[in-house]
């Protein structure tokens, strides 16, 4: 009897297994989960995170650009402040690839971007930035001090 249910879990084993991995998340669910997710510009829509997150897109002509990985240094120094301000982080570092964000934005070789939960861009820096002046910058919009305001209860 106990060969019979070994050999039934056996046979059910992918139907049970593809009912539940089966089911692909999509970038907004993946970076709901783990805000630590670093996504590339040919995985996601931006328009996806309108009122969501807030995107920060970094070009780089190569995933080898020094200012590319001075930048992604950067960034994983201090992830929870960025998770915080509800933050996605999306790469770019292919120009031929003719990226949605790379379109929009148009950078000129190395490039960050700050979009706000409302699509509008605050911010281009031609150079890296520490997470403390991301940090700042984000904490002046209007949209940022409203959140801190409803966390107080104000």
């Amino acid at each position: 009897m106990s060969r019979l249910f070994v050999v039934l879990g056996l046979l059910m084993w992918p139907m049970m297994s593809s009912a539940t991995d089966g089911v692909a998340m999509t970038p907004v669910e993946r970076w709901q989960a783990d805000h630590s997710v670093v996504f590339s510009a040919d995985e996601v829509h931006i328009e996806d995170f309108r009122w969501i997150a807030r995107p920060v897109i970094v070009f780089g002509d190569s995933e080898y650009d020094p200012r590319f990985v001075q930048q992604m240094a950067l960034i994983e120094a201090l992830p929870e402040e960025l998770a915080e301000r509800d933050v996605v982080i999306i790469t770019d570092t292919d120009p031929a690839a003719k990226s949605e964000a790379r379109t929009e934005y148009r950078p000129r070789s190395f490039m960050m971007v700050l979009v706000g939960k409302d699509g509008s861009v605050y911010l281009r820096k031609p150079f890296p930035w520490d997470v403390r002046e991301l940090s700042r910058s984000i904490d002046k919009l209007p949209l940022r001090q409203q959140e801190v305001r409803d966390r107080r209860g104000e």
